[in-house]
């Protein structure tokens, strides 16, 4: 198996979609907005806007995320971003642990039929190697601390603290955040010199 991760660009908009959207096109899901977006702006937000606010963000500079391809097939997920342009930058239960302009890594997506085949890791590798490309620090990810527990699929979104740690990254800080019932916490990757 061989996965390339290519940024979500304009261009690949309907793979985004594939993975992001929902199977009715006026649908409400969230499109990967709920932790870019403030509470406010995420409501108002709704069917088919979300799948407009998402392409555009696609159209941008630097792009919302990654995606995981084997072949041609689109397999999976990633969003990145710069932490102060996400409500990460004013969470009271995510800390900062310094100054960086780190960047959050938050969402770890993998379609069904493609599940363990190691493709969350090459997600991972892949969000973090284009941040760095664009000249991130640091990335930080908020993963689960779930010690070897089954994490319900619908919450395994975060990652998990193994898939973190596999990928390279230290835990920095404990957070107040809880996924799926297990707390979260910070871990984090420095760019290399």
């Amino acid at each position: 198996m061989s996965i390339e991760v290519l940024p979500a660009t304009l261009e690949r908009f309907d793979d985004v979609a594939t993975m992001l959207g929902p199977r009715k096109p006026t649908s409400s899901v969230c499109w990967c907005l709920s932790h870019r977006l403030d509470a406010k702006t995420n409501r108002g937000l709704a069917g088919p806007a979300r799948g407009e606010y998402v392409k555009r963000l696609c159209a941008r500079d630097v792009a919302p995320g990654v995606l995981a391809y084997d072949g041609d097939a689109v397999v999976g997920w990633a969003a990145v971003a710069p932490r102060a342009g996400l409500p990460f930058a004013r969470s009271t239960k995510i800390p900062h642990v310094d100054d960086l302009d780190v960047w959050s890594l938050w969402c770890v997506r993998v379609r069904p039929g493609h599940r363990g085949r190691g493709i969350a890791h090459e997600l991972i590798a892949g969000a973090a190697a284009y941040a760095f490309a664009q000249g991130a620090p640091a990335v930080e990810g908020y993963p689960t601390d779930n010690q070897g527990q089954k994490v319900d699929l619908t919450m395994a979104y975060v990652g998990t603290r193994q898939l973190f740690e596999d990928a390279g990254f230290t835990k920095a800080a404990d957070t107040d955040s809880v996924s799926g019932g297990f707390p979260r916490v910070l871990m984090r990757l420095a760019r290399s010199a």
